[in-house]
């Protein structure tokens, strides 16, 4: 099977080449894509994406034991949560360009799949359970170090036993002696599958936004980005 431009590129950005290129074509097909084919037993990613999830906690968990020797468990254990949430999954996605490769039925192509968090979490989850299947764990570990490195430093750096609500509130009243306010954006989806969206604002500043399936969830997401903003040097 030849790969198609984007898959090139894509393989070029991990340093990797496969062996097997179905394993990466099943990789970035979505669900909806296969449903759309006159072949009714076309492969797609989800269970690339099972696998996937595990290895990356593996490999995540492993970087974080072996560098970052001081950290107590339940430190390794916020830190882990911390990088492989979806958003951050999705935004290594962008960075790799996985949605510009994704294979989607019309529907999820017309409300902007390509774009989704969750669908490029998803297929980023894929893209490693892929690697996995066509080489082994020893192939797969230096491409997550690579790609996660930099953001489990930065959250290591963040105080521990906080959350990040709590720690943007005594930033901000200690420097500015004011609080920052946040305010529902939207709610999407049935009520058992519901997305809240949260802004988090300062003197009358968006400083952070974050989603979540829970009011608090989509507070503590709006408040870690808004620490990443004013905590930047």
């Amino acid at each position: 099977m030849q790969l198609r431009e984007c898959e090139q590129r894509l393989c070029q950005k991990l340093d990797y080449r496969f062996a097997r290129a179905d394993l990466l074509r099943e990789a970035l097909t979505h669900k909806s894509y296969s449903n759309e084919q006159a072949r009714i037993d076309l492969p797609f990613s989800e269970r690339l994406e099972f696998l996937g999830d595990a290895v990356l906690d593996l490999a995540v968990s492993e970087h974080i034991f072996s560098r970052y020797s001081h950290l107590p468990e339940g430190e390794m254990t916020r830190v882990r949560a911390e990088v492989v949430r979806e958003k951050g999954l999705a935004t290594i996605g962008r960075k790799l360009d996985i949605g510009s490769c994704l294979l989607l039925g019309k529907g999820e192509e017309r409300s902007g799949g390509r774009q989704k968090d969750s669908l490029l979490a998803d297929a980023f989850e894929a893209l490693l359970g892929a690697i996995f299947t066509d080489a082994d764990y020893v192939a797969l570990k230096p491409i997550v170090d690579r790609l996660f490195a930099e953001e489990i430093a930065r959250s290591v750096k963040c105080k521990t036993g906080v959350d990040h609500k709590t720690r943007l509130q005594v930033l901000l009243q200690g420097q500015y002696n004011r609080t920052p306010s946040y305010f529902l954006v939207s709610a999407e989806g049935p009520d058992h599958e519901r997305l809240y969206t949260i802004e988090v604002r300062f003197d009358d500043q968006t400083i952070g936004q974050g989603s979540g399936r829970t009011k608090k969830a989509a507070e503590q997401e709006a408040a870690r980005e808004a620490l990443l903003r004013v905590e930047s040097p």
